[in-house]
């Protein structure tokens, strides 16, 4: 199968087909930093890392761009309410971001460029669309600048709307000079207290949709394959990112992809609505990976209704693989990934990014690797194993490998030798029928959050998970 993709302009599947052979170039609307991530922020972030990965296994050289809008309305409004500069409130939270990024085991783009760095950029691209006729300097002396959508056809071919049901853009003051309700401003012109820039219509600030235009081409070029972002952002913001490039002259985005949204109990995860859950919260109740896990496990395009029961689910299902790979190690020594994934896994993948099914294949390679270690079978074990390790790591879950794998496995062999010791004595207490002293010392390990677990071949033991 080739690899395919739900494009949202044409609204079915097509096959990728990169505009150069060997390579595949990503935009991703990233951060608007007025406050710091809740998870359904970073269900993006995940989801498109994973696409990512996936693209880097299939042998195409990535250009990942992920953008951080760092100048807007409500990063004004948080600053003011708050009596600090817009700047202190960006750097804050776009680190929160980098952070929330980092912890979950995204990889970082390849440019991650700032809206505040590239208003010569935007400059440029409202010059081409005056000159082309498809925008125009407001009368009145406010500085704004509008993009005409009349004078664009195409407008609402990404959204699947026709002009007519369009509504008012709600990115401007309604008192200001425009021709048309509809027009959405790609320049807003100075206000008292608020961050300027100079152009030649007058100082002021971007419009959000024009910001991602210009860091886009200016990293992508003038075309490039993919365009992601969260299926709330189709329209408007979207649509006029796609309207306003292609005014312009630019072929711009060749696949639109949008991830579903992360609601909890039915509503729209949102820090209006006071129902955010933000990732520090989230890693009080589990590992970070186990939090990769959940937020990666559907489809990308389905919506997922947070609950903690489905949480901790998510958190079972992953140590599962976690404790077979450190079951076969501990029989078989060091695992290497086997640089091949099962057929089954690599058609989910292919067939529009389909992560649940080819967790199916993950969990399937688990349960014939514990019958396989349970049977001796040694070899059988070891294919599985490698098998199993290729695939988590192109879904970022590799507990062997990257930031997952022991970060001091010198340490592990001395807790190792400790608990070997104490094992002895359990293994010496129950040799003469002292069972209470036996479970005393299960118990103070239990205490010490290591869990003691008697197989045919000997306890074993491994850490307490969550």
């Amino acid at each position: 199968m080739s690899l395919r993709f739900y494009d949202t302009s044409a609204r079915q599947v097509r096959d990728f087909v990169p505009l150069r052979e060997g390579h595949a170039s990503l935009y991703l609307c990233g951060a608007t930093v007025q406050a710091p991530p809740h998870i359904g922020h970073i269900r993006s972030g995940v989801n498109f890392d994973i696409l990512r990965r996936w693209l880097t296994h299939r042998g195409y050289q990535v250009t990942f761009c992920r953008n951080v809008t760092d100048i807007d309305d409500k990063i004004i409004r948080v600053a003011a309410d708050e009596g600090v500069p817009w700047w202190q409130v960006t750097e804050r939270n776009q680190r929160a971001f980098t952070y929330a990024y980092d912890v979950l085991g995204c990889l970082p783009p390849t440019v991650e460029p700032r809206a505040t760095g590239h208003v010569p950029e935007m400059v440029e691209l409202m010059q081409r669309l005056i000159d082309a006729g498809h925008a125009y300097a407001a009368d009145d002396g406010s500085g704004d600048v509008y993009f005409d959508v009349r004078s664009f056809p195409p407008y609402g071919d990404l959204s699947n709307q026709r002009l007519e049901q369009v509504q008012p853009a709600a990115d401007s003051d309604p008192d200001r000079d425009k021709r048309d309700p509809r027009d959405f401003a790609l320049w807003k012109g100075a206000k008292p207290g608020e961050p300027t820039w100079p152009t030649p219509w007058g100082r002021g600030r971007p419009g959000w949709h024009l910001e991602c235009s210009a860091m886009a081409t200016k990293y992508l070029g003038p075309a490039f394959d993919i365009h992601g972002g969260g299926l709330d952002l189709v329209f408007p913001h979207h649509e006029n990112e796609m309207a306003q490039s292609r005014a312009a002259g630019d072929a711009f985005a060749q696949y639109w992809l949008h991830n579903g949204l992360l609601k909890i109990g039915g509503e729209k995860m949102a820090k209006s609505l006071g129902n955010s859950m933000r990732i520090p919260q989230m890693l009080e109740k589990v590992r970070p990976v186990e939090l990769r896990y959940y937020l990666g496990q559907a489809h990308y395009r389905s919506t997922i209704d947070y609950s903690d029961e489905a949480l901790q689910e998510a958190a079972v299902a992953y140590q599962r693989i976690e404790g077979f790979l450190t079951r076969a190690v501990e029989v078989l020594g060091d695992i290497l990934p086997a640089g091949r994934v099962p057929a089954g896994f690599a058609s989910a993948l292919d067939d529009d990014l389909g992560v649940s099914q080819a967790l199916a294949v993950v969990h399937g390679h688990v349960r014939e690797g514990n019958t396989a270690l349970a049977a001796g079978d040694k070899e059988k074990a070891a294919e599985l194993a490698g098998e199993l390790r290729s695939m988590l790591d192109v879904l970022g879950l590799d507990p062997l490998g990257g930031q997952w794998s022991s970060g001091d496995q010198g340490l592990r062999e001395v807790v190792d030798a400790l608990v070997s010791v104490v094992l002895q004595q359990r293994q010496a207490a129950r040799g003469r029928k002292d069972y209470e002293a036996a479970d005393a010392i299960r118990d103070g390990l239990t205490g010490a959050g290591v869990v003691v677990e008697d197989t045919p071949q000997g306890p074993r033991w491994d850490l307490r998970r969550g």
